[in-house]
């Protein structure tokens, strides 16, 4: 089946026409939208004049960022910023912070864990939960000494 050439230009014409009416309704409905969300919107302005909102808070775990607490473990100084994780860090057993270190800080796999150790991957894994929990039950009292 030959197409002539009249309607070859009859397709490309209906398709040009056809993306013109796309185009042109997708232009109105993002026009649209756009009204929609300003409607909605309501500036700063309005909000620091009116209401007198503050942009920022404070809250007491913010209060010292650039507080240091510096922890020695496996020979290396590692510098936290909660002094809680400090010392419940401190207050582990030194196999359970070189776990601890090991893992978290020294990039260590279970399994390079294992053979540092002489044991087995699920055995470094289960060193290092154990570890985990009593960190998280020293953070606890820790807590609960403060309240």
């Amino acid at each position: 089946m030959a197409c002539t050439e009249a309607y070859k230009e009859h397709i490309e014409y209906t398709f040009n026409a056809f993306c013109r009416v796309v185009i042109h309704y997708a232009a109105i409905n993002a026009w649209r939208d756009r009204d929609k969300r300003r409607q909605r919107e309501i500036s700063f302005e309005y909000l620091t004049e009116e209401k007198f909102y503050p942009f920022s808070t404070t809250d007491k775990y913010f209060i010292d960022p650039c507080k240091q607490y510096p922890v020695t473990i496996c020979g290396q100084r590692v510098i936290l910023t909660s002094g809680e994780l400090a010392e419940a860090l401190s207050s582990l057993p030194e196999k359970k912070r070189e776990i601890i270190y090991l893992y978290f800080f020294g990039r260590y796999t279970q399994q390079e864990i294992g053979e540092l150790y002489g044991r087995c991957r699920s055995t470094a894994w289960h060193h290092i939960h154990s570890a985990l929990q009593m960190l998280h039950e020293e953070m606890e009292v820790l807590f609960h000494e403060e309240s």
